[in-house]
């Protein structure tokens, strides 16, 4: 089920989006990027409709999606 992120207070969301950063624990890029940075980033793709964020029911667990994986998963209406 896709849950729009404006559906969310804004502390549930600023949760979910630092969890989801924080979650593999490990920066890749040449360079660190800090996380109040990294937020902004996945909220502006949350706005663009790139990433959209996903609720499991049988799991109870919430996740970040690309847009077209969630189309692929069969979740996206129209």
């Amino acid at each position: 089920m896709i849950i729009p992120y404006q559906h969310l207070p804004q502390s549930t969301l600023q949760a979910l989006l630092e969890e989801f950063i924080t979650r593999e624990g490990t920066d890749y890029g040449e360079r660190e990027i800090d996380l109040a940075t990294k937020v902004a980033q996945l909220l502006e793709q949350l706005k663009r409709g790139e990433v959209v964020i996903v609720f499991d029911p049988a799991l109870e667990t919430t996740s970040l999606v690309a847009k077209r994986e969630a189309e692929a998963m069969g979740l996206m209406n129209g």
